[in-house]
């Protein structure tokens, strides 16, 4: 009976504080360098190994928006290299902060989303992305968008370049509202590290993953990888390097009332960057020279 009393004391207290913190994934965090830097982050990195190259200083006068590509089945690059220092990012990039984005939904679960918190990620709503790179009149700050998102995700085979982002252009507007830059990467070897089930266009599985994406958000992706006494099954992602590269700033000035034809032309440009970078360096990271970008 005490011991249920006492659990109850802790539930209401933690009740409180998540009433008083609700508005903190909106309002860009908490994050802590010392979780950042905490050892199982370097460790979850050289599992595959992940290795993260930079091609370009940034300034801290100047803020960021970054776009990630590929998606992947869960995003293991974006999470080892921007959400941890397991890939050396604050050294990398000194003096900038670095936010990634996550579903709200991420930040139901108790305990869970102040772990979240902690190592910088943010909602991926308009609300949070202005008010990191625009709201809080801060500069040095970087917000990191997985554009492709959970569709992309159904793409995720071993050997396939292809992202979702020829209809994508919500993040280049959050661009001009912020003036914020933005930064093309991606994540040579981000596919390879699961298995997935074949569901081409117009099969019954892709149309049940794309229903379920536009009625839940969630596209149920059926996966596998490897185990952790055998190779050939199980949930455990396969031991392939990725190489995330992250381009060149492409200087963007604010707008308060972008156009289309001002969102259009900037999304024409990123794509143009992220072409040249991924053509730029797939020879160094196993890609045959052959293979080209699809973009849908």
């Amino acid at each position: 009976m005490n011991l249920f009393t006492f659990q109850w004391h802790i539930l209401a207290i933690y009740a409180c504080w998540y009433l008083y913190d609700i508005n903190s994934p909106k309002r860009g965090g908490y994050a802590s360098e010392w979780v950042r830097r905490w050892r199982v982050n370097d460790w979850f990195a050289q599992y595959f190994p992940i290795n993260l190259h930079k091609t370009a200083e940034f300034s801290p006068d100047e803020n960021y928006l970054v776009g990630i590509h590929p998606h992947g089945i869960i995003a293991m690059a974006a999470w080892a290299n921007f959400a941890t220092n397991g890939t050396g990012i604050h050294e990398k990039f000194p003096k900038i902060r670095w936010n990634l984005c996550t579903l709200a939904l991420n930040f139901k679960m108790a305990i869970r989303r102040e772990l979240l918190l902690l190592t910088g990620l943010i909602d991926c709503s308009r609300e949070s992305i202005e008010y990191v790179l625009d709201g809080s009149g801060e500069k040095g700050r970087a917000v990191v968008l997985v554009i492709g998102g959970a569709e992309e995700a159904l793409d995720a085979h071993p050997g396939y370049h292809v992202l979702t982002l020829a209809s994508r252009k919500g993040f280049v507007r959050e661009a001009l509202l912020t003036g914020a830059n933005l930064v093309p990467v991606y994540s040579f070897g981000e596919n390879d590290v699961f298995e997935q089930m074949d569901n081409p266009i117009g099969s019954k599985l892709r149309n049940f993953q794309e229903w379920s994406k536009r009625i839940f958000g969630i596209s149920y992706p059926i996966f596998h990888g490897r185990g952790f006494l055998q190779l050939t099954f199980g949930y455990l992602p396969f031991r392939k390097p990725i190489d995330t590269v992250v381009g060149a700033p492409i200087h963007v000035d604010k707008v308060e009332n972008p156009t289309k034809e001002q969102i259009d032309e900037l999304h024409s440009v990123y794509i143009q960057k992220l072409t040249e970078l991924f053509d730029e360096h797939k020879g160094r990271f196993g890609v045959s020279n052959d293979t080209k970008l699809v973009l849908k």
